[in-house]
């Protein structure tokens, strides 16, 4: 039997998990995408424009389509 207490607890873990697994895509697509040399101690000034552009337009098409999810 589910009680409220367990259905929020486990809605709380789903999205947890879902946040998760985004940030991992996001560096995954991200890094792939950015970083062409071998890493140092620091990000270029290039990197570090396309990595905040690239986590943007991640972030950006993700609510997008959590709006869209959302609208069904």
């Amino acid at each position: 039997m589910d009680t409220p207490e367990l259905q929020q607890f486990l809605e709380q873990e789903k999205q947890k998990m879902m946040v998760s697994e985004m940030v991992g895509k996001l560096t995954n697509v991200c890094w792939d995408k950015c970083i062409t040399s071998t890493p140092g101690s620091k990000f270029s000034s290039g990197e570090t424009t396309c990595l905040t552009n690239c986590a943007q337009r991640y972030l950006d098409m993700s609510v997008i389509i959590a709006k869209r999810f959302q609208m069904q």
